[in-house]
């Protein structure tokens, strides 16, 4: 089924993504940095798609919609952490990362039984 979002949504996402990579976001990076101009490009990409994730989850025409765009949110997450590992040399960031990823993903199993009515333990 067509709608009017498909073409609004890929026009914010090519212009969104366009300004991002012709001007970097214009947010403060720490001191010691590896790569800030890469790194801040790499944030608001997913700044970026964080923004379309927030609008379809409250704009979610179905419940699984809204499931789907938390469990991108909780990707994005992982992705940030990520980025912030390879960016400031700290180990830490990636173990954050496998226990979000790890939590989103058992959320997401939960949200998909419960909207098939199941029980948790089937």
């Amino acid at each position: 089924m067509w709608s009017w979002r498909v073409p609004i949504g890929a026009a914010v996402l090519a212009a969104g993504l366009a300004y991002v990579l012709v001007q970097p976001p214009p947010f403060p990076l720490p001191e010691g940095i590896a790569y800030p101009a890469l790194v801040a490009r790499a944030l608001g990409v997913l700044v970026l798609a964080a923004a379309l994730c927030l609008f379809r989850l409250f704009g979610g025409p179905t419940a699984a919609d809204r499931i789907v765009a938390i469990d991108m949110l909780g990707i994005l997450i992982a992705g940030l952490c990520a980025i912030l590992a390879a960016a400031t040399g700290h180990g830490w960031y990636v173990d954050i990362a496998i226990a979000w990823a790890l939590l989103s993903f058992i959320a997401a199993l939960a949200l998909a039984k419960h909207l098939e009515g199941r029980a948790y333990d089937d």
